[in-house]
């Protein structure tokens, strides 16, 4: 994909995430990789803005170094997307959600377990890391050093990283992670109750 598709996809899956409360108020941030003028940009949701109402104007491009291409400031979580894309050179699409059924997991010590419907099931359970500050690059190291062979990591009392060959791929991989976090919220609240 060109540069505008590349824009154009971004805006369509924060607005996407946002319509499916993957993600709400001006939590939550998007970005794909792509090859311009010989080298890695990224395009990224700004920082402080809802994902959904994301113009094309408001995308921000960089490079894979972190330098600003265009105008406006990236998602404050810029290092850790970088980071991840610096690690592993077939990811071209990041989402972080705050979705509330896997960032409920997040918050507690129940852990998701991977299940199957997307990718080859290689462990029981979804890579997780300790808390770090959001937007601090002790969370850009240690998310990077996970998905180097990992799709998807839950960043513990924060919420969700996926990833994907494409920032649609990536998407895909939020909403299913989501759904198997609610699936299991589910069976262990059915598992707890002494009503049936």
């Amino acid at each position: 994909m060109n540069k505008n598709d590349n824009i154009r996809s971004v805006i369509e899956v924060s607005k996407y995430l946002f319509d499916r409360k993957l993600v709400s108020g001006k939590a939550g941030n998007v970005s794909a990789r792509f090859k311009g003028s010989g080298m890695d940009i990224i395009a990224i949701t700004p920082t402080m803005r809802s994902l959904g109402s994301i113009k094309e104007e408001d995308i921000v491009l960089i490079d894979i170094d972190g330098n600003n291409l265009t105008k406006g400031t990236p998602s404050s979580e810029i290092n850790l997307h970088l980071a991840i894309y610096k690690a592993n050179n077939d990811i071209g699409g990041i989402v972080h959600t705050h979705s509330p059924f896997a960032t409920g997991f997040a918050f507690s010590d129940k852990r998701i377990k991977r299940l199957e419907g997307f990718g080859k099931i290689t462990s029981p359970y979804l890579a997780d890391i300790d808390y770090e500050k959001p937007g601090s690059q002790e969370l850009a190291d240690a998310a990077a050093h996970v998905l180097k062979n990992e799709d998807v990591l839950i960043l513990k009392k924060h919420g969700v990283i996926s990833t994907g060959s494409n920032v649609s791929e990536a998407c895909s991989l939020s909403e299913f992670v989501e759904d198997i976090a609610k699936t299991q919220f589910i069976s262990h609240t059915l598992n707890l109750s002494n009503s049936f």
